[in-house]
């Protein structure tokens, strides 16, 4: 058990819930989106209030790290006794876009607290899960009595990430001996629902491609030419049909290669959480259950690797009818990657894949994004289950395991710093992340706030246990 007093901690979130709920209504007023770049200065001044306001909680250094793009806030705490663990925490401070004309029954920027509910944008994805940190480091430090915390604390909360974090990894390795970390806390996630906190242990990472055949110079007629020449749009069609075999596998040569399999004890927890498949095919829009064969629908988005058809064109798109061999067509792949997988492997082989299967008389062409990395954290981690007693504290109810299916930086962090990720996140699906009236349960929020005030007693307890 941790050295914080678990009804002091309870205390000092009670006695300061309304000027933490203030200082957090005044950040999400400021309309940080990313993508849009008429809110460039939002995104800056998001950085300089957050910065300002961490040096206000305690944070001896607090500083507005620029990138090419929007900029970063970095803070640091150290902790009095040279040998406690350092902990980096993620997040990020800028936001979807969003208008009222989307369908927000007020302004996405004017925050509201409606039936305990903090409704803005932003509330949960991410500011509220980058600010409750803010008052469970002053819990821990009222409760214990300390000076500064018990572990070194830093915080790198990025401005892009809504963006796709194009200049991320770039900031982490040039400042990585200043983000040097035992252990990376990612606030930029969720639980499976209220009534059944959750640990997420590992991300998907992603690998993106293009890819455009061109057959004859120009649109031809079908009649004169179809039947003798080569067809790109046929061909981008065999190669979506030569994707998957009959089970559902990605059959690109060595796509499975390294993969770290689910071990028999994470196939039994995920297996003890409410599932609902009905209901989650509602969620996904659809009828019909499909995927790799001999995995459950948690485990198909949670730990198998897929490729899967983003975008596909060429040809005639008008109404009626134009008799064409068209000159070129494509389609835009995509692939979430799993624990053991290289995303500079999976490149060469889709290339290798893709090379074998266009004929002669079509060139093409393959174009890829910036790769993310996955990540995995094993169940047996120590600092991960420091992350699960805290929580498990503050719930005050048995915490369950989950992964993410989608992707994120934190699989930079990991990589570059060496350190392993942990995923602290206390928002719930009905949040509406990226959707109009994007809210934060208010009891939810303060419950990580708790988790946060305990967690760091929890990892520098860990470390004296093993000294």
């Amino acid at each position: 058990m941790s050295e914080t007093p678990d009804s002091a901690v309870r205390t000092y979130i009670d006695d300061h819930r309304a000027a933490f709920l203030d200082d957090l209504v005044e950040w999400l007023r400021i309309p940080s989106v990313s993508a849009r770049p008429e809110h460039a200065a939002d995104v800056r001044r998001s950085a300089e209030w957050l910065a300002a306001k961490l040096l206000q909680t305690g944070f001896p250094t607090a500083e507005v790290w620029p990138t090419a793009g929007a900029p970063a806030v970095f803070a640091h705490w150290p902790a009095e006794d040279p040998q406690a663990p350092t902990v980096l925490v993620y997040g990020h401070h800028d936001v979807q876009p969003a208008a009222r004309e989307d369908g927000w029954t007020g302004d996405p920027f004017e925050p509201e607290i409606r039936e305990g509910r903090l409704h803005a944008r932003g509330a949960a994805d991410d500011k509220g899960q980058v600010f409750f940190h803010t008052l469970g480091v002053r819990a821990h430090l009222a409760a214990t009595g300390r000076k500064s915390p018990a572990v070194h604390l830093k915080l790198l909360i990025e401005g892009e990430e809504e963006s796709g974090s194009p200049n991320f990894r770039a900031l982490v390795e040039r400042h990585a001996d200043r983000l040097e970390a035992d252990a990376v806390i990612v606030s930029d996630t969720g639980m499976w629902s209220a009534d059944t906190p959750t640990v997420c242990t590992g991300m998907r990472g992603l690998a993106e491609c293009e890819i455009t055949l061109h057959g004859p110079e120009q649109d031809i007629h079908s009649g004169s030419f179809g039947g003798a020449v080569p067809n790109p749009a046929t061909e981008v069609a065999r190669l979506v049909a030569a994707l998957h075999d009959e089970h559902a596998r990605v059959a690109i040569p060595g796509f499975y290669d390294g993969i770290t399999e689910l071990t028999d004890r994470e196939r039994e927890l995920f297996a003890e959480l409410p599932f609902d498949e009905d209901q989650w095919l509602r969620t996904a829009k659809s009828t019909a259950i499909h995927g790799e064969a001999g995995h459950t629908t948690l485990e198909r988005v949670w730990v198998r690797p897929t490729a899967e058809v983003n975008g596909i064109g060429g040809g005639y798109q008008g109404p009626g009818s134009k008799t064409i061999i068209p000159s070129s067509a494509m389609v835009k792949l995509s692939f979430r990657l799993v624990a053991g997988q290289d995303p500079d492997h999976i490149e060469k082989a889709v290339r290798a894949w893709a090379a074998d299967r266009v004929p002669a008389g079509i060139r093409y062409e393959i174009t890829f994004g910036a790769a993310t990395r996955p990540c995995l954290t094993p169940l047996d981690h120590p600092a991960l289950q420091s992350v699960v007693r805290a929580m498990g504290r503050a719930f005050q109810q048995p915490v369950r395991f989950t992964r993410e299916g989608g992707s994120g930086p934190a699989a930079d962090l990991q990589e570059v710093l060496g350190a392993p990720v942990l995923f602290l996140g206390i928002s719930v699906p009905s949040d509406g992340w990226h959707a109009p009236n994007e809210k934060v349960e208010l009891d939810l929020l303060l419950k990580g706030v708790e988790t946060s005030a305990y967690l760091w007693g929890e990892l520098g307890e860990r470390r004296r246990r093993a000294d």
